[in-house]
């Protein structure tokens, strides 16, 4: 795969698995993506969560992208990014797919709103591809940067 087939194929299949570390152990969660491209992969989550302490803590993670039909898997590693753009944080509120992020938005005092609502960001990294086809040959990291 080349890099625009990995951004392709991680738009193609938003729901991906994101593995941190807390206290030394692997946590892992599945996840909903809102856009990938040259300018990184980004998804969102609450200040609530654990996820958005244990990315506080250590910012270096895998995200897990699969397609079951076809049993194609992309794996990406690397460091990821808090991105505090309140402008981003509407674009995504207002996005189709993102009703129950605009019910949040709409339901608290904006700057609540902003301040509990984390995007995050992955640029760069590095992808790894599997499928039933590869499954014997040498891994082969892609750099996305």
């Amino acid at each position: 795969m080349q890099k625009h087939d990995i951004y392709t194929f991680i738009n193609n299949n938003p729901v991906f698995f994101l593995a941190t570390v807390d206290n030394g152990f692997p946590r892992v969660r599945g996840m909903l993506l809102f856009s990938a491209d040259e300018n990184g992969i980004l998804f969102h989550t609450g200040a609530m969560r654990d996820v958005y302490r244990q990315i506080r803590e250590n910012p270096s993670a895998e995200l897990c992208f699969a397609d079951v039909q076809n049993n194609i898997q992309v794996r990406v590693s690397g460091t990821l990014e808090i991105v505090d753009d309140d402008a981003m944080k509407d674009r995504i509120a207002q996005h189709p797919s993102r009703t129950f992020v605009k019910e949040w938005r709409d339901s608290v005092v904006r700057q609540d709103f902003y301040n509990s609502f984390i995007v995050m960001r992955m640029r760069g990294g590095k992808a790894k591809s599997w499928s039933y086809e590869n499954n014997f040959d040498p891994s082969i990291e892609m750099p996305l940067d």
